[in-house]
């Protein structure tokens, strides 16, 4: 919980939390600070949120002090008293409060003006106050032995009944577990500060109430508003027309919200935690890499003899100045992401310390601040800031060719950073997967280049040890490839790329495709009289002719069952079942053109048709809640028709070569549903 101290603390006073309330920013401040900061405003005068902005406090206070002698007022009597409170905002004296108050945020400095219940208008933040409190028990000093002379040592038990501390030694000297003292009870320190923390049976926190009707506790929550209130708030008609939801509901639904914003921003303070790796790495580069500079430098110039030794101080102190500079820049930067990513952590503390409590109301008067917050904290970890601004390489050339008359013009030939190609990505496996027969891959740089990347080349193999080929080519770090091979193995590997040069490829990745297909109908390549339901798994027809409806996925290797339900089957059609290219035409019959390769069937019996030429007659049909199996074998090139389970009919098709798409045509009469994922039969004639 240390990270989140600065969380913890008040912007007014700087200490922890007391009585936290909740500004209209959604801001915090002690109920203490807050009347310190309270301004009344006189009657007449402009109030501080309508004030220009280019006016000063220091000009305030001398249009204050210039009242008093203002030939307008009665003197002294009209002048109010004005002091300064710690952060620079005027403060008038409490008996001044009665009316026209208004607070301003120390932190956003904006103004509100309070209504006539002052600061008990604004609400208490009690979900903050009990983090303060277990935050402080945390925190709570290591006790010292209190009989040790010297250098005293931190405490190891606490006597219950001499209330003295002990460290080992003292307690085997002073107070042995034998005799009177064996019936003492030695408690750890931290059980025993606990205990008097927390006495046993102590009161439960109180159920909160509604600020504006005490005796009523919050039961819902006002979206309109964004605010818990209470039954009598809905039927006093206040929020009777706002969007009312369930407390409970709504309290769920922000911690979900913050929950999902957090895994955004941890993801962020992990790779900045790395990054700061990377820095503290860097910094060891420069320092070698600068000695060795140095080292190469210095033995130049001795060679020279005495012609160099006055360009040797030169050289030498710009090499200095060079790697104090990278140095300085690193440092800085490793100074400035510390800072961000302490913030960010202790933000993360404070909200998951939120989301431990389990108090509705008092989450949900904080939870919109906190998921802006958290949100924004994600965003100031852009690209940009998680990269070096300088290379640990001391790019700097001593030529030594030239005669002796050249030496005192000796400097160095060149001030740029060499340029190189971009060392081999790292490939994230754990943002690596397959879903079906898709390929997500994903990388990064981890080392710092001179020259940035311009872009990835990411290839793949044919699934079967082949060769490599391109299918990606371009900035991004991630890619989704898709129409890959069902039940194959396929290697992968990325290189990047500059104005340098290639890099060296990565390690190469195996990611294997699903076993079997599963897929669904296509909604974009159907034709229009096409009606699609069940998340595109049942199709039906809005016409009396037959239309066509292909499948998502296309096989070009590999063997493929499934099978369609007849969910409704009226007045005898004839629906086709089979596979297509995905040009087929989708105004006529499937298996009518040379494109497509189907089995027609009626409730009596069956067809089988290509390119309009119908062969194989079989006795037996469908009717409503039969079942219609495709199997294509493209290992065989054969195509293969089951109707209940059973082989209808020989092998209907063989040398079956290309990629083939799952195919139906039907009618409006006729309704069928997909059934996809299957084993492949093992009876086959």
């Amino acid at each position: 919980m240390d990270a989140m101290e600065e969380e913890l603390k008040c912007p007014v006073c700087g200490s922890l939390f007391k009585e936290p309330i909740i500004l209209p920013c959604s801001h915090n401040v002690c109920l203490a600070c807050a009347r310190n900061i309270t301004v009344q405003t006189p009657e007449g005068e402009t109030p501080p949120q309508n004030r220009s902005s280019g006016t000063s406090d220091y000009d305030y206070l001398d249009m204050d002090k210039m009242s008093m002698y203002s030939e307008t007022d009665s003197g002294y009597g009209s002048y109010t008293p004005c002091l300064k409170s710690p952060n620079g905002v005027r403060v008038f004296p409490p008996a001044l409060m009665h009316r026209h108050c208004s607070i301003t945020c120390p932190l956003c400095h904006r103004s509100v003006s309070l209504d006539e219940r002052g600061l008990r208008g604004l609400q208490r933040n009690r979900l903050l106050e009990a983090i303060v409190s277990r935050y402080q028990q945390s925190r709570a000093a290591s006790v010292k032995c209190q009989l040790c002379d010297r250098n005293p040592v931190d405490a190891t038990v606490m006597c219950e009944q001499c209330d003295v501390f002990y460290c080992s030694p003292c307690q085997q000297r002073c107070h042995p577990s034998r005799g009177p003292l064996a019936k003492h009870r030695l408690l750890p320190p931290t059980q025993a500060q606990a205990g008097s923390a927390q006495p046993p049976g102590a009161p439960a926190r109180k159920q909160p109430t509604c600020v504006d009707h005490e005796a009523e506790n919050y039961s819902m929550y006002c979206a309109s508003c964004r605010t818990p209130v209470c039954y009598q708030c809905l039927e006093e008609g206040k929020h009777g027309k706002h969007d009312v939801k369930p407390l409970a509901a709504m309290w769920k639904q922000h911690k979900c919200q913050l929950s999902q914003a957090l895994n955004g921003v941890s993801d962020k303070a992990k790779e900045a935690k790395e990054f700061l790796v990377q820095l503290k790495n860097l910094l060891q580069q420069i320092q070698e890499n600068g000695v060795e500079f140095e080292a190469c430098l210095v033995a130049q110039c001795d060679s020279l003899i005495e012609a160099l030794t006055r360009q040797k101080a030169k050289l030498l102190t710009k090499v200095t100045k060079e790697k104090e500079n990278k140095l300085k820049t690193v440092k800085d930067q490793i100074t400035h992401c510390t800072m961000k990513l302490r913030q960010t952590t202790g933000m993360m503390e404070f909200c998951l310390e939120v989301i431990k409590e389990n108090d509705p109301s008092g989450f949900l008067q904080i939870s919109d601040a906190l998921i802006k917050r958290v949100l924004a904290s994600q965003d100031q970890w852009v690209k940009g800031a998680l990269e070096p601004k300088v290379c640990p390489e001391f790019a700097l050339t001593v030529n030594t060719d030239p005669l002796m008359q050249s030496i005192l013009q000796l400097d160095f030939t060149q001030n740029k950073e060499t340029p190189t190609v971009p060392p081999a990505p790292l490939l994230q496996l754990e943002k690596c997967c397959m879903r079906n027969n898709s390929a997500t891959l994903a990388w990064r740089i981890t080392t710092v280049q001179a020259l940035p990347v311009e872009g990835y080349v990411l290839e793949l193999d044919d699934g079967n040890g082949g060769p490599y080929r391109e299918v990606y080519v371009g900035k991004e770090t991630v890619c989704t490839v898709d129409g890959l091979h069902f039940n194959s193995s396929y290697s992968a590997r990325v290189k990047a790329y500059n104005s340098a040069g290639v890099g060296a490829y990565s390690k190469v990745v195996v990611l294997k495709t699903s076993d079997v297909a599963w897929f669904t109908f296509d909604p974009t390549s159907a034709h229009r009289d096409i009606v699609l339901t069940n998340e595109n798994q049942t199709v039906t027809c809005n016409s009396y002719d037959d239309r066509v409806v292909l499948g998502t996925a296309a096989f070009s290797k590999g063997v493929h069952y499934w099978e369609l339900s007849v969910d409704r089957y009226d007045n005898h059609p004839d629906p086709a079942f089979g596979v297509a290219r995905i040009n087929t035409m989708k105004d006529m019959m499937l298996g009518k053109d040379d494109k497509a390769w189907a089995m027609y069937v009626d409730n009596n019996r069956s067809w089988f048709m290509h390119n309009n030429s119908h062969t194989n007659r079989a006795e037996g049909g469908i009717s409503k809640g039969s079942t219609v199996g495709i199997l294509l074998d493209l290992t065989k090139h054969t195509l293969t028709f089951f109707i209940n389970k059973q082989q209808h009919g020989p092998m209907a098709f063989e040398n079956l070569e290309g990629v083939f798409m799952p195919a139906v045509s039907l009618n409006r009469n006729v309704q069928v549903t997909l059934i996809t994922g299957l084993e492949v039969p093992k009876s086959i004639m």
